[in-house]
Protein backbone atom coordinates (compact mmCIF):
# COMPACT_ATOMS: atom_id res chain seq x y z
CA UNK A 1 0.00 0.00 0.00
CA UNK A 2 1.32 3.20 -1.19
CA UNK A 3 0.12 6.74 1.04
CA UNK A 4 1.28 9.34 3.19
CA UNK A 5 3.83 8.31 6.02
CA UNK A 6 4.80 11.63 7.13
CA UNK A 7 3.94 15.12 7.24
CA UNK A 8 5.16 18.45 8.44
CA UNK A 9 4.28 22.11 8.04
CA UNK A 10 5.35 26.05 8.69
CA UNK A 11 3.87 28.82 9.19
CA UNK A 12 5.97 32.50 9.34
CA UNK A 13 6.19 33.86 12.71
CA UNK A 14 5.22 36.98 11.29
CA UNK A 15 1.56 38.02 11.09
CA UNK A 16 0.29 41.15 9.35
CA UNK A 17 -3.07 43.03 10.37
CA UNK A 18 -5.21 42.92 7.42
CA UNK A 19 -6.28 46.38 9.12
CA UNK A 20 -2.96 47.85 7.90
CA UNK A 21 -3.33 47.18 4.46
CA UNK A 22 -6.88 48.77 4.28
CA UNK A 23 -6.25 51.44 6.68
CA UNK A 24 -8.90 49.96 9.27
CA UNK A 25 -9.36 50.12 13.21
CA UNK A 26 -6.55 47.43 14.35
CA UNK A 27 -7.33 44.21 15.37
CA UNK A 28 -9.24 41.50 13.63
CA UNK A 29 -8.00 39.36 10.73
CA UNK A 30 -4.50 38.57 9.38
CA UNK A 31 -2.39 37.24 7.75
CA UNK A 32 1.36 35.19 7.41
CA UNK A 33 4.40 37.08 6.51
CA UNK A 34 7.66 35.52 5.91
CA UNK A 35 10.46 37.68 7.43
CA UNK A 36 12.84 39.26 5.60
CA UNK A 37 15.51 36.51 5.73
CA UNK A 38 12.58 33.60 4.45
CA UNK A 39 11.19 33.04 0.97
CA UNK A 40 9.66 30.00 -0.76
CA UNK A 41 12.85 27.58 -0.24
CA UNK A 42 14.08 28.53 3.84
CA UNK A 43 9.86 27.82 4.25
CA UNK A 44 10.32 24.30 2.95
CA UNK A 45 13.53 23.27 4.37
CA UNK A 46 11.61 24.35 7.52
CA UNK A 47 8.58 21.79 6.56
CA UNK A 48 10.58 19.27 5.38
CA UNK A 49 12.44 19.05 8.98
CA UNK A 50 9.23 18.57 10.82
CA UNK A 51 8.10 15.81 8.72
CA UNK A 52 11.28 14.07 8.52
CA UNK A 53 11.97 14.25 12.49
CA UNK A 54 13.01 10.58 13.60
CA UNK A 55 13.01 9.50 10.49
CA UNK A 56 16.14 8.45 8.89
CA UNK A 57 17.21 10.62 6.19
CA UNK A 58 19.46 8.17 4.23
CA UNK A 59 16.02 6.39 3.05
CA UNK A 60 14.63 9.46 1.00
CA UNK A 61 15.18 8.68 -2.44
CA UNK A 62 13.70 12.01 -4.26
CA UNK A 63 12.66 15.26 -3.21
CA UNK A 64 9.84 16.75 -5.58
CA UNK A 65 9.61 20.90 -4.33
CA UNK A 66 6.56 22.93 -5.45
CA UNK A 67 6.21 26.62 -5.69
CA UNK A 68 5.15 29.59 -7.67
CA UNK A 69 7.68 31.97 -6.02
CA UNK A 70 10.75 30.13 -6.17
CA UNK A 71 13.89 33.10 -6.27
CA UNK A 72 15.49 31.63 -9.28
CA UNK A 73 14.80 31.51 -12.81
CA UNK A 74 17.15 28.95 -13.99
CA UNK A 75 18.15 26.80 -10.84
CA UNK A 76 16.79 24.01 -9.31
CA UNK A 77 15.09 24.58 -5.53
CA UNK A 78 14.62 21.01 -4.60
CA UNK A 79 18.83 20.64 -5.03
CA UNK A 80 18.89 23.42 -2.52
CA UNK A 81 16.40 21.91 -0.16
CA UNK A 82 18.50 18.60 -0.93
CA UNK A 83 21.28 19.62 0.27
CA UNK A 84 20.25 21.68 3.59
CA UNK A 85 18.42 18.52 4.69
CA UNK A 86 22.07 16.45 3.92
CA UNK A 87 20.15 13.70 1.90
CA UNK A 88 22.13 11.21 -0.37
CA UNK A 89 24.16 12.06 -2.49
CA UNK A 90 21.98 9.66 -5.51
CA UNK A 91 18.91 11.35 -4.02
CA UNK A 92 16.44 12.79 -7.34
CA UNK A 93 15.44 16.00 -7.23
CA UNK A 94 12.37 18.00 -9.22
CA UNK A 95 11.14 21.24 -9.31
CA UNK A 96 7.08 21.61 -9.67
CA UNK A 97 6.21 24.76 -10.65
CA UNK A 98 3.88 27.32 -13.24
CA UNK A 99 0.39 26.76 -11.37
CA UNK A 100 -1.24 26.82 -8.08
CA UNK A 101 -1.41 23.04 -8.50
CA UNK A 102 1.83 22.32 -8.28
CA UNK A 103 1.41 20.68 -4.74
CA UNK A 104 -1.17 18.14 -5.35
CA UNK A 105 0.93 17.71 -8.70
CA UNK A 106 4.22 16.82 -6.92
CA UNK A 107 2.08 15.10 -4.99
CA UNK A 108 0.52 12.49 -7.44
CA UNK A 109 3.94 12.42 -8.88
CA UNK A 110 5.64 10.67 -5.90
CA UNK A 111 3.11 8.57 -5.31
CA UNK A 112 3.04 7.62 -9.12
CA UNK A 113 6.80 7.15 -8.34
CA UNK A 114 6.47 5.07 -5.06
CA UNK A 115 3.75 2.87 -6.83
CA UNK A 116 5.69 1.99 -9.39
CA UNK A 117 8.32 0.94 -7.63
CA UNK A 118 11.12 3.72 -9.01
CA UNK A 119 11.44 5.37 -5.47
CA UNK A 120 11.16 3.59 -1.90
CA UNK A 121 10.16 7.06 0.00
CA UNK A 122 9.74 10.51 -2.46
CA UNK A 123 9.85 13.66 0.13
CA UNK A 124 6.95 16.44 -1.68
CA UNK A 125 7.88 19.71 0.13
CA UNK A 126 5.78 23.00 -0.78
CA UNK A 127 6.24 26.20 -0.48
CA UNK A 128 5.22 30.10 -1.10
CA UNK A 129 5.75 33.67 -0.74
CA UNK A 130 3.44 34.98 -3.69
CA UNK A 131 2.78 39.21 -3.71
CA UNK A 132 -0.10 41.17 -4.73
CA UNK A 133 0.27 44.86 -5.39
CA UNK A 134 0.59 46.98 -2.21
CA UNK A 135 -2.19 47.48 -0.85
CA UNK A 136 -5.11 45.61 -3.02
CA UNK A 137 -7.93 43.20 -2.20
CA UNK A 138 -5.55 40.21 -3.17
CA UNK A 139 -3.07 41.25 -0.96
CA UNK A 140 -5.11 40.75 1.85
CA UNK A 141 -6.03 37.41 0.68
CA UNK A 142 -2.66 35.85 0.37
CA UNK A 143 -0.16 34.79 2.84
CA UNK A 144 3.24 32.34 3.22
CA UNK A 145 3.29 28.94 4.35
CA UNK A 146 4.78 25.25 3.37
CA UNK A 147 3.85 21.80 3.80
CA UNK A 148 5.83 18.48 3.55
CA UNK A 149 4.72 14.77 3.11
CA UNK A 150 6.55 11.45 2.79
CA UNK A 151 5.10 9.09 0.49
CA UNK A 152 6.08 5.66 0.99
CA UNK A 153 5.08 1.49 0.67
CA UNK A 154 5.33 1.00 4.62
CA UNK A 155 3.99 2.71 7.98
CA UNK A 156 1.29 4.01 5.71
CA UNK A 157 -0.92 6.70 7.59
CA UNK A 158 -3.03 8.10 4.66
CA UNK A 159 -3.68 6.18 1.91
CA UNK A 160 -5.06 7.19 -1.88
CA UNK A 161 -8.58 5.48 -2.80
CA UNK A 162 -9.29 7.45 -5.56
CA UNK A 163 -8.39 10.28 -7.87
CA UNK A 164 -9.39 12.34 -10.70
CA UNK A 165 -7.96 15.49 -12.28
CA UNK A 166 -9.31 18.29 -15.18
CA UNK A 167 -6.68 20.59 -17.21
CA UNK A 168 -8.64 24.00 -18.25
CA UNK A 169 -7.03 26.72 -20.12
CA UNK A 170 -8.20 29.95 -18.57
CA UNK A 171 -6.93 33.34 -17.96
CA UNK A 172 -7.85 34.04 -14.16
CA UNK A 173 -4.91 34.78 -12.42
CA UNK A 174 -1.09 34.84 -13.25
CA UNK A 175 2.40 36.41 -13.05
CA UNK A 176 4.34 36.94 -16.08
CA UNK A 177 8.64 36.50 -16.16
CA UNK A 178 10.06 39.67 -14.09
CA UNK A 179 6.99 40.75 -12.75
CA UNK A 180 6.57 40.30 -9.15
CA UNK A 181 3.14 40.58 -8.13
CA UNK A 182 0.31 38.33 -9.17
CA UNK A 183 -2.50 39.32 -11.42
CA UNK A 184 -5.98 38.63 -11.58
CA UNK A 185 -8.88 39.49 -14.70
CA UNK A 186 -12.48 40.21 -12.82
CA UNK A 187 -13.46 38.78 -9.52
CA UNK A 188 -16.84 36.94 -11.02
CA UNK A 189 -15.48 35.39 -13.92
CA UNK A 190 -12.34 34.13 -12.18
CA UNK A 191 -14.41 32.46 -9.15
CA UNK A 192 -17.81 31.28 -11.91
CA UNK A 193 -15.64 30.02 -14.72
CA UNK A 194 -12.74 29.10 -13.67
CA UNK A 195 -12.36 28.40 -9.99
CA UNK A 196 -16.15 27.19 -9.05
CA UNK A 197 -16.43 25.03 -12.50
CA UNK A 198 -13.50 23.61 -11.95
CA UNK A 199 -13.54 22.43 -8.62
CA UNK A 200 -17.34 21.48 -8.83
CA UNK A 201 -16.83 19.37 -11.73
CA UNK A 202 -13.79 17.59 -10.49
CA UNK A 203 -15.51 16.51 -7.26
CA UNK A 204 -18.82 15.29 -9.24
CA UNK A 205 -16.31 13.11 -11.17
CA UNK A 206 -14.45 11.90 -8.24
CA UNK A 207 -17.81 10.92 -6.43
CA UNK A 208 -18.89 9.12 -9.70
CA UNK A 209 -15.97 7.60 -9.49
CA UNK A 210 -15.34 6.23 -5.98
CA UNK A 211 -18.99 5.61 -4.92
CA UNK A 212 -18.74 8.07 -1.99
CA UNK A 213 -20.72 10.95 -1.61
CA UNK A 214 -20.43 13.99 0.62
CA UNK A 215 -21.78 12.41 3.74
CA UNK A 216 -19.36 9.81 3.56
CA UNK A 217 -16.61 11.59 4.47
CA UNK A 218 -14.99 13.02 7.65
CA UNK A 219 -12.83 15.23 6.28
CA UNK A 220 -12.90 17.93 3.27
CA UNK A 221 -9.89 19.84 2.38
CA UNK A 222 -11.02 22.34 -0.10
CA UNK A 223 -8.62 24.99 -1.72
CA UNK A 224 -10.27 28.39 -1.90
CA UNK A 225 -9.07 32.21 -3.24
CA UNK A 226 -10.54 34.14 -0.42
CA UNK A 227 -12.82 33.03 2.28
CA UNK A 228 -16.36 34.08 0.52
CA UNK A 229 -15.62 31.85 -2.14
CA UNK A 230 -14.63 28.74 -0.14
CA UNK A 231 -17.91 29.29 1.81
CA UNK A 232 -19.65 29.48 -0.96
CA UNK A 233 -18.24 26.20 -2.77
CA UNK A 234 -18.63 24.55 0.43
CA UNK A 235 -22.26 25.33 0.13
CA UNK A 236 -22.74 24.22 -3.32
CA UNK A 237 -21.20 20.85 -2.74
CA UNK A 238 -23.33 19.76 0.13
CA UNK A 239 -20.66 19.97 2.68
CA UNK A 240 -21.58 20.54 6.41
CA UNK A 241 -19.70 23.02 8.33
CA UNK A 242 -18.19 20.29 10.76
CA UNK A 243 -17.02 18.27 7.53
CA UNK A 244 -14.37 21.25 6.25
CA UNK A 245 -10.97 21.97 7.45
CA UNK A 246 -10.68 25.37 8.49
CA UNK A 247 -8.96 27.56 5.45
CA UNK A 248 -7.52 29.40 7.56
CA UNK A 249 -8.26 32.60 5.95
CA UNK A 250 -7.83 35.62 8.74
CA UNK A 251 -4.61 33.66 10.41
CA UNK A 252 -2.64 32.72 7.47
CA UNK A 253 -3.93 33.32 3.79
CA UNK A 254 -3.63 31.79 0.47
CA UNK A 255 -0.34 29.87 0.80
CA UNK A 256 -0.48 29.30 -3.03
CA UNK A 257 0.89 25.93 -3.64
CA UNK A 258 1.43 25.51 -0.63
CA UNK A 259 -2.30 26.22 0.27
CA UNK A 260 -4.05 22.58 -0.07
CA UNK A 261 -0.54 21.08 1.08
CA UNK A 262 -0.95 22.83 4.68
CA UNK A 263 -4.42 22.32 4.83
CA UNK A 264 -3.66 19.02 4.46
CA UNK A 265 -1.15 18.71 6.63
CA UNK A 266 -3.57 20.05 9.41
CA UNK A 267 -6.16 17.21 8.80
CA UNK A 268 -3.81 14.88 9.17
CA UNK A 269 -2.60 16.00 12.53
CA UNK A 270 -5.76 15.24 13.46
CA UNK A 271 -6.87 12.05 11.39
CA UNK A 272 -8.44 8.90 13.10
CA UNK A 273 -8.26 5.08 11.44
CA UNK A 274 -11.28 4.69 9.08
CA UNK A 275 -11.47 8.14 8.32
CA UNK A 276 -12.00 9.62 4.62
CA UNK A 277 -10.15 12.66 3.79
CA UNK A 278 -11.28 14.73 0.47
CA UNK A 279 -8.56 16.67 -0.93
CA UNK A 280 -9.36 19.47 -3.68
CA UNK A 281 -6.79 21.74 -5.28
CA UNK A 282 -7.45 24.41 -8.06
CA UNK A 283 -4.91 26.05 -10.50
CA UNK A 284 -5.15 25.71 -14.68
CA UNK A 285 -7.68 22.54 -13.91
CA UNK A 286 -8.61 20.89 -10.40
CA UNK A 287 -7.46 17.38 -8.80
CA UNK A 288 -9.29 15.81 -6.16
CA UNK A 289 -8.43 12.91 -3.90
CA UNK A 290 -9.82 10.68 -1.79
CA UNK A 291 -7.89 9.54 1.09
CA UNK A 292 -8.60 6.88 4.13
CA UNK A 293 -6.58 7.52 7.24
CA UNK A 294 -5.10 4.39 9.16
CA UNK A 295 -3.97 3.34 12.98
CA UNK A 296 -0.28 4.87 12.10
CA UNK A 297 -1.69 8.56 11.47
CA UNK A 298 -2.96 8.41 15.32
CA UNK A 299 0.58 7.37 16.47
CA UNK A 300 2.75 10.05 14.36
CA UNK A 301 3.86 12.13 16.93
CA UNK A 302 7.09 14.85 17.36
CA UNK A 303 5.49 16.78 14.73
CA UNK A 304 4.57 20.59 15.18
CA UNK A 305 1.98 20.43 11.94
CA UNK A 306 0.45 23.90 11.64
CA UNK A 307 -1.28 23.92 15.11
CA UNK A 308 1.81 24.58 16.61
CA UNK A 309 2.73 26.87 14.29
CA UNK A 310 0.14 29.11 14.52
CA UNK A 311 -0.04 29.11 18.46
CA UNK A 312 3.24 31.44 17.54
CA UNK A 313 2.73 34.89 16.20
CA UNK A 314 4.26 38.05 15.96
CA UNK A 315 2.94 41.38 15.01
CA UNK A 316 4.71 43.58 12.24
CA UNK A 317 4.83 46.99 14.17
CA UNK A 318 4.00 48.37 10.72
CA UNK A 319 2.74 47.94 7.06
CA UNK A 320 6.16 50.09 6.03
CA UNK A 321 8.17 47.86 7.62
CA UNK A 322 5.97 44.51 5.79
CA UNK A 323 7.14 46.80 2.47
CA UNK A 324 10.53 46.98 3.16
CA UNK A 325 10.87 43.17 4.14
CA UNK A 326 9.29 42.55 1.01
CA UNK A 327 12.02 45.35 -1.23
CA UNK A 328 8.74 47.10 -2.05
CA UNK A 329 10.28 50.49 -0.20
CA UNK A 330 13.49 51.49 -0.41
CA UNK A 331 15.88 51.39 2.90
CA UNK A 332 19.24 52.28 4.12
CA UNK A 333 20.44 48.88 3.70
CA UNK A 334 19.48 47.41 0.83
CA UNK A 335 20.07 43.64 0.63
CA UNK A 336 20.90 43.54 -3.07
CA UNK A 337 24.33 45.78 -2.78
CA UNK A 338 27.47 44.20 -3.49
CA UNK A 339 29.74 41.82 -5.18
CA UNK A 340 27.42 38.39 -4.30
CA UNK A 341 29.00 35.33 -2.84
CA UNK A 342 31.58 33.47 -4.53
CA UNK A 343 30.84 30.09 -6.62
CA UNK A 344 33.63 28.99 -5.91
CA UNK A 345 33.83 29.63 -2.35
CA UNK A 346 29.98 28.26 -2.10
CA UNK A 347 31.44 24.96 -3.81
CA UNK A 348 33.94 24.52 -1.81
CA UNK A 349 32.12 25.34 1.92
CA UNK A 350 28.95 23.64 0.85
CA UNK A 351 28.94 20.58 3.20
CA UNK A 352 29.51 22.93 6.14
CA UNK A 353 27.27 26.37 5.10
CA UNK A 354 24.32 24.08 3.73
CA UNK A 355 24.36 21.02 5.17
CA UNK A 356 25.83 22.27 8.21
CA UNK A 357 28.15 19.58 8.66
CA UNK A 358 30.55 19.55 11.76
CA UNK A 359 32.73 17.18 12.72
CA UNK A 360 33.64 14.77 15.96
CA UNK A 361 37.17 13.70 16.44
CA UNK A 362 37.54 9.71 16.62
CA UNK A 363 39.98 10.15 19.23
CA UNK A 364 38.61 12.16 22.15
CA UNK A 365 34.92 13.09 20.91
CA UNK A 366 35.42 16.70 20.71
CA UNK A 367 33.26 18.35 18.20
CA UNK A 368 34.31 21.73 15.93
CA UNK A 369 32.47 23.38 13.24
CA UNK A 370 33.43 24.47 10.71
CA UNK A 371 36.19 21.34 9.22
CA UNK A 372 39.39 21.76 10.63
CA UNK A 373 42.45 19.36 9.97
CA UNK A 374 43.64 19.18 13.75
CA UNK A 375 41.33 18.62 16.78
CA UNK A 376 41.98 21.69 18.86
CA UNK A 377 41.84 18.66 21.77
CA UNK A 378 44.21 15.99 21.30
CA UNK A 379 45.56 17.85 18.18
CA UNK A 380 45.01 14.17 15.99
CA UNK A 381 45.43 14.78 12.82
CA UNK A 382 42.93 13.84 9.83
CA UNK A 383 40.76 11.97 11.99
CA UNK A 384 37.21 13.03 11.92
CA UNK A 385 33.88 11.95 11.30
CA UNK A 386 31.40 14.65 10.00
CA UNK A 387 28.11 14.83 12.19
CA UNK A 388 25.09 17.20 10.99
CA UNK A 389 24.27 19.93 13.67
CA UNK A 390 21.37 21.58 11.64
CA UNK A 391 18.93 19.09 13.49
CA UNK A 392 20.23 19.44 17.08
CA UNK A 393 19.47 21.90 19.81
CA UNK A 394 22.16 24.69 20.83
CA UNK A 395 22.42 26.63 24.04
CA UNK A 396 23.60 30.75 23.77
CA UNK A 397 27.16 30.93 25.31
CA UNK A 398 27.27 34.92 24.32
CA UNK A 399 25.52 37.30 22.50
CA UNK A 400 25.17 41.13 20.97
CA UNK A 401 23.51 43.55 19.30
CA UNK A 402 24.37 45.50 17.11
CA UNK A 403 22.66 48.47 15.87
CA UNK A 404 24.84 49.74 13.44
CA UNK A 405 24.79 46.20 10.71
CA UNK A 406 22.66 46.83 8.13
CA UNK A 407 19.56 45.09 8.75
CA UNK A 408 15.77 45.24 7.66
CA UNK A 409 15.00 44.85 11.31
CA UNK A 410 17.31 46.03 13.56
CA UNK A 411 19.00 45.14 16.18
CA UNK A 412 21.25 42.29 14.47
CA UNK A 413 21.42 39.76 17.07
CA UNK A 414 24.91 37.40 16.78
CA UNK A 415 25.58 34.36 19.13
CA UNK A 416 27.99 32.21 19.91
CA UNK A 417 26.17 29.15 20.43
CA UNK A 418 27.03 25.66 21.97
CA UNK A 419 25.86 22.46 19.44
CA UNK A 420 26.90 19.08 21.47
CA UNK A 421 30.42 20.80 22.24
CA UNK A 422 30.88 22.62 18.68
CA UNK A 423 30.96 26.32 18.44
CA UNK A 424 28.74 28.44 16.16
CA UNK A 425 28.94 32.13 15.73
CA UNK A 426 25.30 32.28 14.63
CA UNK A 427 22.59 35.58 13.86
CA UNK A 428 19.36 34.85 15.49
CA UNK A 429 16.11 35.45 14.28
CA UNK A 430 12.19 35.40 14.78
CA UNK A 431 13.70 37.20 18.40
CA UNK A 432 12.74 40.08 20.68
CA UNK A 433 16.10 41.34 22.13
CA UNK A 434 14.32 41.14 25.68
CA UNK A 435 14.35 37.55 24.77
CA UNK A 436 17.98 36.82 24.67
CA UNK A 437 20.12 35.43 27.56
CA UNK A 438 22.51 33.68 28.30
CA UNK A 439 21.86 29.76 28.11
CA UNK A 440 18.76 30.26 26.27
CA UNK A 441 17.89 26.75 24.37
CA UNK A 442 17.95 27.52 20.78
CA UNK A 443 17.33 25.32 17.58
CA UNK A 444 18.75 25.54 14.13
CA UNK A 445 16.89 27.21 11.22
CA UNK A 446 18.20 27.81 7.33
CA UNK A 447 17.44 30.93 6.57
CA UNK A 448 18.45 33.62 3.59
CA UNK A 449 21.35 35.83 4.91
CA UNK A 450 21.43 38.24 1.78
CA UNK A 451 20.95 38.67 -1.99
CA UNK A 452 24.34 40.50 -2.84
CA UNK A 453 24.57 40.25 -6.81
CA UNK A 454 21.05 39.22 -6.85
CA UNK A 455 21.73 35.76 -6.14
CA UNK A 456 20.10 34.30 -2.48
CA UNK A 457 22.93 33.31 -0.22
CA UNK A 458 21.60 30.64 2.33
CA UNK A 459 23.05 29.84 5.93
CA UNK A 460 21.80 28.52 8.68
CA UNK A 461 20.40 30.57 12.03
CA UNK A 462 19.19 29.74 15.78
CA UNK A 463 16.41 30.46 17.19
CA UNK A 464 14.85 30.45 20.58
CA UNK A 465 13.16 27.01 21.28
CA UNK A 466 9.36 27.61 22.04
Amino acid sequence: MVGITSYGAYIPMLRLPLAAIAGGKPGGPEKAVAGWDEDSVTMAVAAAVDCLHGIDRRNVDAVFFASTSYPFQEKQGAAIIAKALDLRRDVRTADVGGSLRAGTNALRAALDAVGAGSARQVLVVAGDTRMAAPRTPMEANLGDGAAAFLIGAEGVALAPVASHTISDEIIDVWRTEGDPFVHAWEDRFVVDHGYRDNVREVVEALFAKSGVTAKDLTRVVLYGPDARSHAAMVRELGFAPTQVQDPLFGRVGNAGAAFTPLLLAAALAGAKAGDRLLVVSYGDGADAFLFEASAVAERLEGRRGAAWHLGRRAELPSYDIYLRFRQLLRAEHDRRAGAGLSATKHFRDRDADLSLLGQKCRRCATAQYPFQRVCFTCYAKDDFDSVRLSDKVGAVRSFTFDYFAGSPSPPLVASVIDVEGARLYLQMTDVHPKEVKLDLPVELTFRKMHEAGGTPNYYWKCTPVR
